[in-house]
């Protein structure tokens, strides 16, 4: 009955939001272009920050993968017939500075909405503003849970499977091949590790004794007493929640210690050139991670057709990249569904339309995620991605442990009750409901080219010059 009750409750909102967006298209034209702020009949300008400084800079190939793929989607025409402009700025990854930049965004800079901006505490500080100014905040980078909350923040949505579901996954995981364990949890000190820290209290049977947690300052240099503290408690398991930079730290020290535990890594710090390579490749074999985007180092998609695009995007656009990194994956498939978004504006992009359309999407295929992992959002489900695949490092690519994990959502609101009915339905309908460009007309007009891969035979475009 509470579910329900709940459930219920998120509707009504939803109804409330989607019956003034309908109500003010039914006052007009189909065809009428309507505009708010950040938009015109030439541009569309996006918002966006991520610390291309400060201790969570590793982050910073994220922004300029962004910036790099407006300019090819530019490039081949834009999105229905208009250019984007992206406003990155740099926040430190300081909340404080978050909230000013994204002042400057929405206040100076005029920017139709924000997209991908990175952290959860960077986020958090941002949310209330961008709901009380009606601002889209839309595929947050950070995969806190709090952002599948439409009846409190209808305006803000994440991407990334949520933290509390990764967590979950790593226990039951690590409980069927060591049912005896004690876990250690090394988490940073604010709301991105507290999720974590749910999600394992969630299914841990008796956490007051088998779990020992281990918290970080963002400001710290070294681990070291952490890491020591947790291999005196005798854990067997650690579940490791940090930032590129911290998790070089941790792996390193672990080694040091000749302490090899079962080791689970937050997917948000899966860069081999940020955190595989400088933490030592010998020292990362074995480690296990949640997996939800296609590994560019594997070659078991050497001839995949997504994959081919990136890597030709990559040589034209991001041409001294490591190809390896899949930070660029990641900026490369959230961009893909903000571009999908826009286009399904058409010509009515106001915000109300914006978050219209990006919490109303069937089950469609982005690029660069897993196979058979869709996006679907829905009014009353902010839950854009539900699966992930347990996957283990080699020390040269990511191995798949086991098939793909659902997330429940038995700790979250909202329920959807229809998302298996629906799932079972993808095989069939897939192709009525992917983004056009998914089916790669040979030879793309450029408005086709905007749509989801500009591509044709030989991948994107070059710009001038090149």
């Amino acid at each position: 009955m509470t579910l329900r009750r709940r459930a219920f409750a998120i509707g009504g909102c939803a109804v409330l939001i989607g019956s003034s967006v309908n109500s003010h298209a039914q006052r007009r034209n189909p065809n009428e272009k309507i505009y708010d702020p950040g938009a015109s009949d030439t541009e569309i300008r996006l918002g966006h920050f991520c610390p291309y400084s400060g201790p969570a800079s590793a982050y910073k190939v994220i922004g300029e993968a962004h910036a790099a793929y407006w300019k090819w989607i530019n490039d081949n025409g834009g999105i229905n017939g208009r250019k984007v402009a992206l406003v990155s700025r740099d926040d430190a990854y300081d909340p404080s500075r978050s909230l000013d930049v994204t002042r400057q965004l929405v206040e100076n800079d005029k920017v139709l909405c924000l997209y991908n901006t990175l952290g959860t505490a960077n986020n958090t500080a941002i949310r209330s503003y961008m709901n009380e100014q009606k601002i889209p905040q839309l595929w947050v980078s950070s995969g806190a849970a709090k952002w599948a909350n439409p009846k409190a923040f209808p305006w803000t949505i994440g991407f990334q499977p949520d933290y509390r579901f990764e967590a979950a996954a790593y226990i039951k995981h690590a409980l069927r091949a060591k049912p005896n364990a004690r876990f250690g949890l090394l988490i940073q000190n604010d709301e991105f590790g507290e999720d974590y820290l749910r999600g394992v209290r969630d299914v841990l049977p008796d956490p007051d004794k088998r779990l020992t947690v281990m918290t970080y300052e963002i400001t710290a240099e070294r681990l070291d007493t952490q890491i020591d503290k947790l291999k005196a408690a005798g854990v067997d398991v650690v579940i490791d929640v940090t930032v590129p930079k911290f998790t070089v730290e941790a792996i390193r020290r672990m080694a040091e210690l000749n302490w090899k535990p079962i080791h689970y890594l937050t997917n948000v710090s899966l860069s081999d050139v940020s955190v595989m390579q400088p933490a030592g490749t010998e020292n990362t074999i074995g480690i296990i991670t949640a997996a939800y985007l296609k590994d560019p180092a594997n070659k078991v998609w050497e001839n995949d057709a997504e994959m081919k695009i990136w890597r030709s995007w990559m040589s034209s656009y991001l041409p001294s990249a490591n190809k390896s990194d899949v930070f660029y994956v990641f900026a490369y498939a959230v961009s893909s569904l903000m571009r999908e978004t826009l286009r399904r504006c058409g010509n009515d992009l106001t915000r109300a339309n914006v978050m219209k359309q990006a919490t109303s999407l069937p089950f469609i295929r982005v690029p660069m995620l897993l196979p058979n992992i869709y996006v679907r959002t829905a009014p009353d489900d902010y839950y854009p991605i539900s699966d992930v695949q347990l996957s283990q490092f080699t020390g040269a690519v990511w191995r798949p442990l086991q098939g793909y994990t659902r997330n429940p959502r038995t700790f979250a609101e909202p329920t959807n009750d229809v998302a298996e009915n629906d799932r079972s339905r993808t095989s069939t309908s897939t192709a009525e409901t992917a983004p056009a460009s998914e089916k790669q007309p040979s030879t793309p007009s450029s408005e086709e080219a905007g749509r989801i891969a500009p591509t044709n035979a030989s991948g994107p475009t070059a710009p001038a010059g090149k």
